[in-house]
């Protein structure tokens, strides 16, 4: 009896020994669509002529209006008080207290410059009623301002130079070949011109304005991706990007006279951007490193880098420095909080932060860390992606998952704040971020993968995302949709159709689902890049028709089992509206339930909160309803 005792005895300790104990689970506060968006977003942040404020964009107000910063003490003053339309800040007019902005109507990219006089009002600089613009820069004695209009001809834009003393303009280059007019040297006897080739693919010339004498930088015997990166002040030099003989892109410097060149920054990622302050004691270079970005920059007297302030948990985004070249802004970003400005006194050192962009009501310790992860995809090939897993997941909580598609074609899902992928995660569910074939910042050859691929090989890139998460043992494998925005859109519609049975929804926002159509009507401005578009995406006015007929999930509706979402704005340019109208009336022609949220005062991408709030909070309310809440929606109908 003794012995069966101690035996049981045994037993019933092993069998408690052998019980790990549970993990303790984090419970994060929940916060609601509104609170999640009454976040700071903010843009821009030129420097005053006297280097005590800072102009920049922000949507505290609801919609994006145009403030001051004191830089001495944080303060921020509104400065306009729009409520119908956004406005971006562009500058300071040199010498003067006038500030320029752009904005366009209701989403519809037809983006015009205005001028903010003293007195506060507004003068529309630019007034052709489909005439749009960008701003392009300062003469180097501040008395004229450049900028690119496509008033002439709505496909191409011509270089125009307004005297800011009566602000009237003159062209000083017509553009009748497409071409990307880009940089100005200071003494303007030279532009940059860009021709892009495909989307992998350009070349850069230099033209002396005088003759109109065009020396080509890139070359026919090496072929790559050409970007300017401006002129030196004495113009002797040019600088440029390019990924010619290499997977990623470096910063060559090219002497204008005799053609010499030299690599002067290289690293095994991309080069996104580089320039040099206003009297080039300081180069800044932007890398796009795995999904996040970090900055090098050098003194030019010396030749030493110099060691940019650390701030904790944050990612310096960018940097913009002062004339005097004694004052940086930067923006720094967390995956848990949107950008916040910093002003770092290079001389001193000393760091101020100058605004606090996440909703105080949110703690970030609610929110979670963005994280890189690769996956293998079906043939073998690594793909990475941007992970947020909910803090409550566990093998006994186990999550809903969703695969995020990301813009493009081209595009990059990149570590960084993002409200509504914040939002969903705190309400538990898991957000794979995936950078599929043909995404950029993976070096030219991943970049060039999905070339007249889609709806194919990048989509099983996403399916084998999914598998991903299905091995992860706190993800409910059953419980997995997708959802993307714009190229992102057609990816989720391309699951929904062509794989109907992987996914359980799918969230389309924007998306195109008919290639015939929107090749066809893209935007008039975009005449330079089309057919670089067409060599990637394939043109509809030959036999690529068929191949895109067949990958344009509108002629294949019937094949959609589960429920779907779909996002538009009624002023895309670039999506038309119709595609989702079509898209959704053949959807629920086969009896399935489809959400559909149409905002009559946006175009590519939501600007308002207020429609923000609306139909991003009506995503989660379909995704409750449809994705987590599924079994107990199949028992009810």
């Amino acid at each position: 009896m003794k012995t069966l005792f101690s035996l049981l005895l045994c037993i019933v300790i092993i069998s408690s020994c052998s019980e790990a104990p549970k993990e303790e689970v984090y419970v994060p506060k929940e916060y609601s669509i509104e609170q999640f968006y009454q976040n700071t977003r903010i843009g821009g942040g030129a420097f005053s002529n006297d280097e005590t404020k800072l102009l920049v964009h922000s949507d505290e107000s609801g919609i994006f209006n145009l403030y001051e910063i004191n830089i001495a003490d944080g303060s921020m003053t509104q400065v306009t008080n729009s409520t119908e339309e956004s406005y971006f800040a562009v500058d300071y007019v040199p010498g003067t207290g006038q500030i320029l902005y752009s904005a366009d109507k209701g989403g519809n990219e037809i983006d015009h410059i205005y001028l903010l006089n003293e007195d506060g009002t507004s003068t529309d600089l630019t007034p052709g009623e489909n005439e749009k613009v960008f701003f392009g820069g300062w003469s180097a004695d501040d008395q004229f301002m450049f900028y690119y209009s496509n008033k002439r001809n709505p496909q191409f834009f011509d270089l125009y130079k307004m005297n800011t003393d009566d602000w009237s303009s003159e062209m000083i280059y017509q553009n009748d070949n497409g071409l990307d007019i880009g940089d100005i040297s200071d003494d303007e006897k030279f532009f940059s011109i860009g021709q892009p080739i495909t989307t992998s693919e350009s070349k850069l010339f230099l033209m002396e304005r005088e003759t109109g004498e065009m020396t080509e930088v890139s070359s026919d015997d090496a072929p790559g991706n050409y970007s300017s990166s401006g002129f030196s002040k004495d113009s002797k030099y040019f600088f440029y990007t390019t990924d010619v003989d290499k997977e990623f892109t470096y910063l060559v410097k090219y002497e204008i006279e005799t053609g010499e060149r030299e690599t002067i920054f290289e690293t095994n990622w991309d080069v996104r951007y580089s320039y040099m302050s206003e009297n080039e004691k300081y180069r800044v270079t932007s890398i796009n490193e795995d999904g996040k970005n970090s900055l090098v920059m050098v003194d030019n007297t010396t030749g030493q880098e110099v060691e940019l302030p650390d701030i904790q948990d944050g990612d310096i985004s960018s940097v913009g420095i002062s004339e005097s070249e004694n004052l940086m802004r930067l923006y720094v970003s967390t995956s848990k909080a949107p950008g916040n400005l910093y002003m770092y006194n290079i001389e001193t050192g000393d760091l101020n932060k100058l605004t606090e962009n996440l909703n105080p009501d949110i703690n970030p310790d609610d929110l979670v860390s963005a994280e890189v992860v690769r996956y293998k995809s079906f043939d073998g090939l690594d793909i990475p992606a941007i992970y947020y897993k909910p803090l409550t997941a566990s093998p006994d909580n186990k999550a809903p998952a969703l695969v995020w598609v990301h813009g493009g074609p081209g595009g990059q899902s990149r570590v960084g704040y993002f409200s509504l992928i914040q939002y969903l995660v705190n309400h538990g569910y898991a957000i794979l971020a995936v950078n599929n074939r043909g995404s950029s910042g993976y070096g030219k050859t991943f970049y060039k993968m999905d070339d007249q691929n889609h709806g194919d090989k990048d989509l099983q890139d996403c399916i084998y995302g999914k598998k991903w998460l299905q091995s992860q043992d706190y993800i409910d494998a059953d419980k997995i949709g997708i959802i993307g925005g714009s190229y992102g859109g057609y990816m989720t519609m391309a699951a929904m159709t062509f794989t109907p049975d992987e996914f359980k929804v799918g969230v389309n926002i924007f998306g195109v689902t008919n290639w015939l159509r929107t090749l066809k009507s893209i935007p008039p401005y975009w005449e330079a890049f089309r057919e670089a578009l067409y060599t990637e995406m394939g043109d509809p006015n030959t036999e690529d028709s068929v191949r895109l007929y067949n990958i344009s999930p509108l002629f294949h509706a019937e094949n959609v089992k589960n429920p779907i979402m779909v996002l538009q704005g009624a002023n895309d340019p670039r999506v038309l509206q119709v595609e989702s109208d079509e898209i959704v009336e053949a959807v629920k022609a086969n009896g399935i339930p489809v959400e559909y949220v149409v905002f009559p005062d946006e175009g590519h991408g939501f600007i308002k909160k207020e429609n923000e709030i609306n139909g991003y909070g009506k995503i989660l309310d379909f995704l409750d309803q449809y994705l987590s809440g599924e079994e107990e929606v199949a028992a009810d109908s």
